[in-house]
């Protein structure tokens, strides 16, 4: 959950000065991505590059800095609404809309993009390529993102819940990953950046699987998808979200209405409205086939760095660095535990220079734990398989459950040693100790 309060008054100031980002980087001697990363509330400059901003826009360090008390107590949640053709997309915004405001949240709804650019005539198939296309529909997006994260900070209400009909990395389903690696260098971003820069996301599985009857296009005019072509494109655009940390997969194993309070209940429950709770259930497995992961479509790699900050005997914090590839973002989660699979969890996302400042009180009594982990989504079930580097003969598997009676269908590539949920020896915490 970012704080965008101060990268929307730097967007303001470069705005006001008529300067691109790549144009603001060069004058103070930084890539372009530093100023996009400011910008989005991914991270904050060091004290001597606030001099110079503050210099070049004639303005005062403390002035840059300064935000108004009630914004500096706002909680800002990003959320995807995501799904394949004919999911219930539209009756969920509504149902949305309808629920999370009992809940004292002020709700803003981000509209799909891609419809909007239809309707308007700039289609996939009416421009010279779809890269071309897919280039407005990003770029729209996240200026669209932007603008609403700043009507955010505006409102006064101290919840505000942004909920996007889409996010960014819905592109990649539409595109050759040559096509998507293209984009990501002409924007200066990352898939991790993309994927990443909401707080979760929620996908609501096309009716096309399990609920054929219901499929239609009559609904939606940028529509054109066929039972068959639907169900595909749910499946690569499930691929494309997964390896995000709070990514959940809404399927039609229930009437509509049911399946509909299902996605209210994980949003909800992601909200910690009443309260934060995680349910979790944790295997020990042998060591996993490692090729075999990485060859499904539905599996990404994330590496993660966690570091245990000294706390109190009720609860347990600490704070990781993920993603791959050299891109990375930050996180603080504190848990308090209920029972042995249930827990309270309060996460917010850092930005570095936050994340190096928290490292300070790391408690020196553990050693911190380096892992791989391989996201699987598996017949709807988004398993976290977590590879250690002092193991070779072992992993630990785990997933959060809706309810504590949820069944689990585990993918038989992977070798169930036991269920460790209860044993404290296999908790983070404990690989931890020196």
């Amino acid at each position: 959950m970012n704080d965008y309060s101060f990268g929307e008054k730097l967007y303001r100031y470069r705005k006001a000065a008529n300067l691109t980002q790549a144009a603001l980087a060069e004058r103070l001697g930084v890539g372009s991505k530093a100023v996009s990363k400011w910008e989005n509330g991914a991270a904050k400059p060091t004290t001597e590059m606030l001099r110079k901003l503050a210099a070049l826009f004639g303005t005062t360090v403390e002035e840059l800095l300064s935000l108004r008390e009630s914004a500096r107590e706002k909680t800002v949640v990003k959320i995807v609404l995501t799904g394949g053709p004919c999911a219930g997309k539209t009756t969920a915004l509504s149902w949305i809309q309808n629920n999370l405001p009992k809940y004292g949240y002020t709700v803003l709804f981000v509209p799909e993009t891609a419809t909007e650019l239809i309707g308007g005539g700039v289609t996939p198939w009416g421009m010279d390529t779809n890269l071309d296309y897919q280039r407005c529909q990003m770029q729209l997006q996240l200026e669209k993102e932007r603008v609403f994260e700043q009507a955010a900070q505006a409102i006064p209400s101290d919840k505000v819940l942004i909920v996007c009909d889409r996010g960014t990395i819905d592109n990649k389903a539409y595109m050759s990953d040559l096509e998507f690696l293209r984009l990501c260098e002409e924007l200066n971003t990352s898939e991790v950046e993309l994927r990443d820069r909401y707080d979760a996301v929620f996908h609501l599985v096309t009716a096309a699987k399990g609920a054929l009857d219901a499929y239609t296009t009559a609904n939606n005019a940028a529509r054109r998808e066929t039972p068959e072509q639907a169900a595909a494109l749910d499946d690569k655009l499930i691929a494309a979200w997964t390896g995000h940390p709070h990514f959940r997969v809404i399927d039609n194993s229930t009437n509509f209405e049911d399946k509909l309070r299902r996605l209210l209940r994980e949003i909800t429950r992601f909200l910690g409205e009443p309260e934060p709770l995680e349910i979790e259930r944790k295997f020990l497995i042998e060591y996993p086939d490692l090729k075999w992961l990485e060859s499904q479509p539905n599996c990404r790699r994330v590496d993660i760095i966690q570091t245990y900050l000294k706390s109190g005997p009720d609860e347990e914090i600490r704070v990781r660095q993920r993603g791959a590839d050299g891109s990375y973002a930050y996180y603080e989660t504190i848990k308090r535990t209920v029972t042995g699979m249930k827990r309270v969890e309060i996460e917010r996302r850092l930005s570095q220079k936050e994340y190096l400042k928290r490292l300070m009180d790391a408690d020196t009594t553990r050693r911190q734990i380096r892992k791989t982990r391989y996201c699987l989504m598996y017949e709807n079930q988004y398993f976290e398989i977590d590879v250690y580097p002092f193991w070779t003969d072992r992993a630990i598997a785990e997933l959060e459950l809706a309810d504590e009676q949820q069944p689990i269908t585990f993918p038989k590539e992977l070798k169930i040693i036991r269920e460790v949920t209860d044993d404290p020896a296999y908790k983070n915490a404990a690989l931890a100790k020196i």
